[in-house]
């Protein structure tokens, strides 16, 4: 099922809001008292002289209205016409799509696919389909997943023993890049069932270390959705898990990190700052442990992740200075993955325009664009905030920005 909104092009998170509580016949202040907003917030967050951009700003309303986050934030989003690149990586959704449909039956493979079956070459696919993704590029994920998932789900069928284990592996990889790559195009019910898809996939490689950070996206589906208890079961779980192994490699370390760091989050977007901030110095300290950036597992866990998240994590609390304070220590290597400093940057943007620092955070958001474009535009926070500045305050290279984001 996918969740669509009855908004157009260039509507606002506040619009799509109206709409939703005037479908339910509700007066402003019934929705400010069934949400716990003040009437001036709901006023504002509709006539869009607010951002609404937070997770922990727009769950607390989607719980009150009965609706999915995407019928605020407007997801899946259609790029322009002039955006060639947006446009190629849209048209491949429904092929990706039909690819997760198909996981678990029988593939039917032709005596010549099964033939075609070469693992040492599928690994070397899903190793670009993985630099796609943390290059953000979209139009090319969308290009190579389809038949990347496809080859991999007959290899997973016509092989035995431990290669297929490794060829689930490699399909657990593939469905997190189909995952990401439906996520940042907003269709936020097909990447949940790829998620899924990494779940049942990471099971079949008999490694319980790779059916933990299969987990950590499966609490961030529940996170996404304001489902904060059954994210932090999984999460406790996971690292309880973790402490009666006695683990102390390198990956179970990284793996123990990134579970501190979704904690945080978890926390963050239920506005529990105290907690947050105990498990980002959690994070912390794993960190240091390791000594370097890791990518196990494709979660990207190290110093520069947690330096990352330290900025990310007050902006979630809403505390731009904070965030801009810390993100003056970030130190973000060229080597890092595009997409991870762009969404540092989109981070940095949003504070700044917490503090009321306009310029500082169109220059961040520009900085973004430049790393990650697609990610960028697609991005539903950088959408809501250019719009509510733009709507304030019209000019330069602020509105060409928002002709590109589709805002304007």
């Amino acid at each position: 099922m996918a969740y669509f909104s009855d908004s157009h092009e260039g509507d606002s998170n506040g619009q799509r809001l109206a709409r939703l509580r005037m479908r339910r016949r509700w007066t402003q202040q019934r929705l400010a008292t069934e949400a716990g907003f003040s009437l001036a917030a709901i006023k504002a967050f509709e006539q869009g002289r607010r951002a609404l951009d937070r997770p922990a700003t727009i769950l607390p309303l989607c719980r009150a209205l009965g609706c999915h986050p995407t019928e605020i934030t407007g997801g899946p989003i259609i790029p322009p016409q002039a955006d060639r690149d947006g446009q190629t990586a849209v048209a491949a959704v429904a092929s990706v799509r039909r690819a997760l449909l198909r996981h678990g039956r029988p593939t039917r493979a032709d005596d010549a696919e099964v033939a075609a079956v070469d693992v040492p070459e599928l690994r070397v696919r899903a190793a670009a389909a993985n630099a796609d993704r943390h290059g953000a590029r979209l139009a090319q994920a969308g290009e190579t997943l389809p038949a990347l998932l496809r080859d991999l789900q007959v290899a997973a069928e016509v092989t035995a023993g431990s290669e297929r284990c490794d060829v689930y592996g490699l399909l657990a990889t593939a469905y997190e890049c189909a995952m990401q790559y439906l996520y940042k195009l907003g269709h936020v019910s097909d990447a949940t069932l790829a998620t899924e898809r990494v779940l049942w996939s990471a099971e079949a490689t008999g490694d319980p270390l790779r059916v933990l950070a299969a987990r950590w996206y499966d609490a961030g589906e529940f996170l996404s959705i304001g489902e904060h208890d059954e994210a932090g079961a999984i999460i406790d779980e996971a690292l309880a898990d973790l402490t009666r192994r006695q683990d102390v490699s390198p990956e179970a370390v990284s793996l123990r990190g990134a579970f501190e760091l979704k904690a945080a989050l978890n926390h963050a977007r239920a506005s529990e700052k105290a907690a947050a901030e105990r498990h980002w110095r959690r994070a912390t300290k794993s960190a240091d442990l390791l000594g370097e950036d890791r990518d196990d597992w494709h979660l990207q866990f190290g110093p520069t992740n947690v330096a990352i998240w330290g900025v990310s994590l007050p902006v979630e609390l809403g505390q731009g200075r904070v965030a801009v304070e810390r993100a003056r220590d970030v130190k973000l290597p060229d080597s890092y993955s595009r997409e991870r400093r762009s969404h540092h940057f989109i981070d940095v943007g949003r504070a700044h325009f917490y503090n009321g620092q306009r310029d500082a955070a169109l220059g961040a958001f520009l900085q973004a664009e430049r790393l990650a474009p697609q990610a960028t535009r697609m991005h539903a926070g950088v959408r809501e905030t250019v719009g509510t500045m733009i709507r304030t305050q019209k000019r330069g290279q602020l509105v060409e920005l928002g002709i590109r984001l589709g805002v304007v």
